[in-house]
């Protein structure tokens, strides 16, 4: 695999960009970026010991580098969690470590759930179940409390519709830019300003013509189909994770997946270790959160 990466064939028309770090000879990982539709920064090589670790980026399904871009035709969790298990056959590792924030915990726990005997340690962080309560808070009830005003530029875009929720998956994947651009813009904007500890909620509206990220139309797929989980089914089949050992990381002022989210994984995950980071939100590029998510892989893959 060269420094650049490759892409590999994993059906359905989709090819996934594969990136080989590290010692070849070193402990496996497997490491899952958020979103869905985040991609992977190459900021996070530095959670890595490259002498150490042999670890495994990839872009997920319609994410970073994939193709096709944005494609959410064959797109579930269950695709992804398949995808995983062909590119840890493909390079023949019998099993690894598994590292995720965000989505990338919700994909972690769905292929330890699925495949327990190939995981031999999880380190999460800010984790997210895929139910709808936690987008209730985050783009309902918690936007409001903190960012009255992005909240509202939200919600004035959905009128009076009673299923505000999927009212906004359905505005987002619409067809016509002059109704989901503005919603996807909207969006992005919440979720970012949810997403810092010290946010910064630009307002300036984007030139007609440029591009949007793609994440906020891979979450509005995953979201519009209650992230292709049953109901509260990554707690209900924690017992699943009963011989895998984990440690969560919970920045204590993430108002994306606030620690109450965490707290109820690690009561039905046994071997789960919490450590709380204070004066930290969600994102991954927070300093505290940086340093304990490297020393929690470090110890975890010792």
């Amino acid at each position: 695999m060269g420094p650049e990466g490759e892409f590999i064939e994993v059906g359905d028309g989709h090819r996934l960009w594969l990136l080989g770090w590290g010692n070849p000879a070193g402990v496996p990982v497997v490491f899952l970026h958020g979103g869905p539709g985040g991609g992977v920064a190459p900021f996070v090589k530095g959670l890595f010991d490259a002498s150490l670790h042999r670890v495994i980026f990839l872009d997920q399904r319609g994410a970073g580098q994939s193709t096709p871009s944005r494609g959410r035709a064959f797109n579930t969790t269950a695709h992804l969690v398949a995808d995983l298990e062909l590119i840890r056959t493909s390079l023949g590792i019998e099993s690894w470590f598994v590292v995720g924030g965000s989505w990338g915990a919700t994909l972690a726990l769905a292929y330890a759930e699925t495949h327990p005997i190939r995981v031999r340690g999880m380190v999460l962080r800010s984790v997210f179940l895929g139910t709808r309560g936690e987008l209730e808070w985050a783009f309902g009830t918690g936007l409001a409390a903190f960012f009255p005003e992005l909240h509202k530029a939200l919600h004035d875009l959905l009128g009076e519709a009673p299923d505000w929720l999927s009212a906004l998956w359905a505005a987002i994947l619409h067809p016509g830019q002059d109704v989901h651009r503005p919603a996807a813009i909207a969006f992005y904007r919440a979720e970012r300003a949810m997403s810092e500890f010290r946010p910064v909620a630009d307002m300036t509206e984007p030139p007609a013509n440029a591009a949007l990220p793609a994440s906020p139309f891979m979450e509005a797929h995953y979201f519009a189909h209650d992230c292709f989980l049953g109901p509260d089914q990554l707690v209900r089949d924690a017992g699943r994770l009963s011989e895998i050992p984990g440690t969560i990381i919970q920045p204590l002022q993430d108002l994306l997946c606030p620690p109450a989210t965490s707290a109820r994984l690690a009561a039905a995950w046994p071997k789960a270790k919490r450590v709380v980071v204070a004066g930290a939100g969600h994102s991954v590029g927070h300093p505290e959160v940086f340093a304990a998510l490297k020393q929690a892989i470090a110890e975890m893959v010792r």
